[in-house]
C-alpha cells in the first residue's frame, strides 16, 4: 500500500538486516526495489555502495547526501526501471526536505524507512523528527539492554565513560556506542559524575 513507513529502534535492533528482508519480499515476488542509504553512514565501507547488516546480510544500494534531492534519484532510477517500492536505510541522517521529498514519493509507492529514533543525547534526529510527524505508519523494532529492560538510548561511550558531549554524528558500532535502557543510561551518567 502507498505509505510512508518510519521503522525505528535503538542501535543493534536488526533495522539494517529487517531492511534487507524487507527488499528480498519485494524482490521475491516480482517487484522492483530502490534501496537507499545515507552517504553519512560509513561503518561497512568496502568500496561498494552496500547495505550491510551485523548478521552478514548485505546489498547493494544507491547512497544519497543531504543535498541529494531523492525525488530526482527516485525519478532517474523510474527511468531506468521503473521502481515499486523505496527502502531507505539510515533514515535518520535524511534532513528534514528530503523526508518531505520521500513524503511526496509515497503518495503513488510504498516507502519504507528504517533508522535511529534519538541520538546519543536522546534528542530526536532531523530526519527522525520528521518522519515522526509525517509517516502514516510508525513501529519500534524493539532490542533489549544489558539489563533486560527494553533499550530505547544509544549511549556513546569514549574511552570507556559516557559521553554527553560533542558532534550530533559520530559513525561507529558497538566500539563507541551501547544500546541501552533509561535507567541503565542514567546509572552510567551518575557513575561519570563520580
Amino acid at each position: 500500500m502507498a505509505k510512508l513507513y518510519f521503522k525505528y529502534g535503538a542501535m543493534g535492533s536488526s533495522k539494517s538486516a529487517q531492511a534487507l528482508m524487507c527488499r528480498f519480499n519485494y524482490i521475491q515476488k516480482g517487484y522492483n526495489v530502490l534501496l537507499l542509504k545515507s552517504s553519512i553512514d560509513t561503518r561497512f565501507e568496502n568500496g561498494k555502495d552496500e547495505v550491510v547488516s551485523r548478521i552478514g546480510l548485505k546489498a547493494e544500494c544507491t547512497k544519497f547526501s543531504n543535498k541529494d534531492n531523492l525525488i530526482e534519484i527516485f525519478n532517474k532510477n523510474n527511468q531506468i526501471k521503473k521502481v515499486d517500492v523505496v527502502i531507505v536505510d539510515e533514515c535518520q541522517f535524511a534532513s528534514k526536505e528530503q523526508i518531505e521529498q520521500l513524503k511526496d514519493i509515497s503518495k503513488n509507492i510504498p516507502v519504507l524507512c528504517y533508522g535511529i529514533l534519538t541520538n546519543f543525547k536522546t534528542f530526536l534526529f532531523e530526519g527522525s523528527k520528521r518522519l515522526v510527524e509525517l509517516a502514516d505508519s510508525l513501529s519500534e523494532i524493539k532490542s533489549v539492554c544489558k539489563c533486560g529492560r527494553k533499550a530505547t538510548i544509544n549511549a556513546r561511550f569514549i574511552n570507556g565513560k559516557i559521553s554527553t558531549e560533542g558532534k550530533e554524528i559520530q559513525i561507529g558500532a558497538e566500539e563507541s556506542y551501547q544500546s541501552m535502557c533509561y535507567w541503565c543510561y542514567r546509572k552510567e551518567l551518575e557513575l561519570n559524575k563520580n
